[in-house]
């Protein structure tokens, strides 16, 4: 069976055009043309790729990676291992990462110029519901089309705070992967710890000022208590609550002005300010007034099927949320996509985003992952339910291991016993929460969950001990 056939720059009337070209919007295309839709991707930015390739999840665990590295070699005296004087270099650490990612973003480039659909190299804008402009490379281009997807990501958030300038971004970050001596991280969410984790683990003196009541703020308060406290105890200050007033240059130095959650006013000092204060949705400049495509707070307002406010113009990923992850940009694209098909073919647009399996993870030390619901969803939602939990510190390998800090949470519906959530802080949590994944796909009780074999020792046996549990208070088995 032959592929969608050839798609080029000549045409100027499309079936369904994506503006950007990241992961949401590639996911979209290929969907798209695999539909036999006559589609086109135009890609303002400087280097193709988008954010998950060149500035987000693969560049910051790249770095990540040899934090973690050299966290271990420094501790690695408590398993018989003595290195008395390790080092490192930024420098290596930053050419590994831009080797990897010259690699990850040329199989992109790959995908996005490879035929299947048009490729326009340039800023687009609306003029019209049915047309675009496209300022850059490919600046005469004026191009129309039945449908189109908005997935243009996001870009670093500059709130009102006196100053805000002087901090560095996450970018500039990846950009340098330097450790200065001492570093202020304004923020509590994914970007900030991890951030806070890297600086820490190569010696850094590191504080976090949190906005919020709590790091971590979409996840359970247990998940992140214990999460503060394990980076406490690593030597990292944090502070939640706070008011940020001011931050200011002195010399070579910055401080940060803030009052804490008692009313007190503080100054903190460092060679670094790390703004990590989330992301702004990138839907400026789009010309969206002039396509009839509403927008709340600068974000893109969808319905389910990703539609906007103009039915055949549909948007996904960071430039509409509601949850800012690569693996639901992709899903949200890839639904846009079909549904502009279906739209297309004279059918409504039916296929909508199924949020009960997100999945959620933070590569700090130790790691946080979540699936599922949470507790205060659950409550809000007013569905009844149990929870259990078992800690790492009595769990055989973690104590092998050397990472007994934490715990994992399994949470099940009162009534019939399904797994409805789970949450995990400790020793290889993203990896260890994709179990429960699968047999939350599956609709599987507690007790489904507690009779899978396991080997021992591991680490994803934990699971089994929460399971049990719940399976005594509220599980039926729902397989033979």
């Amino acid at each position: 069976m032959s592929g969608p056939a050839p798609q080029s720059k000549m045409e100027t009337e499309f079936d369904f055009v994506v503006i950007g070209g990241g992961s949401a919007g590639y996911a979209a295309a290929r969907t798209a043309a695999a539909a036999g839709l006559l589609t086109a991707v135009a890609d303002g930015s400087e280097t193709l790729g988008g954010l998950c390739i060149l500035r987000g999840c693969m560049p910051s665990k790249t770095i990540l990676e040899s934090a973690n590295r050299f966290f271990a070699i420094r501790h690695a005296a408590a398993f018989g291992i003595h290195a008395p004087d390790p080092r490192f270099s930024t420098r290596e650490i930053r050419a590994r990462k831009e080797a990897l990612i010259a690699d990850f973003a040329a199989h992109r480039q790959s995908q996005l110029t490879s035929g299947k659909f048009a490729l326009f190299r340039g800023n687009a804008s609306f003029t019209s519901p049915h047309t675009i402009k496209i300022s850059g490379e490919d600046s005469a281009s004026e191009i129309s089309a039945k449908s189109f997807l908005i997935a243009t990501g996001s870009r670093p958030n500059f709130p009102p705070i006196p100053g805000i300038e002087l901090a560095i971004t996450s970018d500039d970050l990846l950009e340098t992967a330097e450790v200065p001596d001492s570093a202020i991280v304004l923020g509590g969410g994914p970007v900030a710890l991890e951030a806070a984790h890297y600086y820490g683990s190569f010696g850094c003196r590191t504080t976090v000022i949190q906005r919020g009541d709590r790091l971590l703020r979409s996840c359970d308060p247990d998940i992140s208590d214990a999460l503060r406290a394990a980076i406490e105890r690593r030597g990292t200050e944090v502070f939640t609550g706070t008011t940020l007033e001011k931050i200011e240059k002195t010399g070579e130095r910055f401080s940060v002005s803030f009052r804490a959650n008692d009313g007190e006013r503080l100054r903190m000092e460092a060679q670094t300010v790390l703004n990590a204060l989330g992301r702004a949705p990138a839907s400026e400049n789009l010309g969206l007034a002039n396509a009839g495509v509403e927008t709340e707070k600068s974000f893109v307002r969808t319905l389910p099927s990703q539609q906007t406010s103009a039915p055949h113009i549909f948007a996904a990923g960071d430039v509409c949320g509601p949850h800012e992850i690569v693996h639901i940009a992709i899903q949200q694209g890839e639904i846009a996509a079909r549904n502009a098909a279906r739209l297309l073919a004279g059918a409504p647009a039916s296929e909508t985003a199924d949020y009960r399996l997100k999945v959620f993870a933070v590569f700090t030390e130790p790691q946080v992952a979540q699936a599922g619901a949470t507790e205060a969803e659950l409550a809000s939602a007013g569905i009844p339910f149990h929870s259990a939990s078992y800690p790492f510190s009595d769990h055989g390998k973690s104590l092998v291991h050397g990472e007994t800090e934490g715990f994992v949470k399994l949470l099940a519906h009162a009534e019939t016993g399904e797994i409805l959530g789970a949450s995990a802080v400790g020793p290889q949590a993203s990896e260890l929460i994709h179990e429960t994944v699968v047999a939350m796909r599956y609709h599987a009780t507690a007790l489904d969950f507690s009779l899978i074999p396991h080997y021992h020792p591991t680490l994803s046996e934990i699971w089994t001990y929460p399971a049990e549990e719940l399976a005594e208070t509220c599980g039926k088995r729902s397989n033979p």
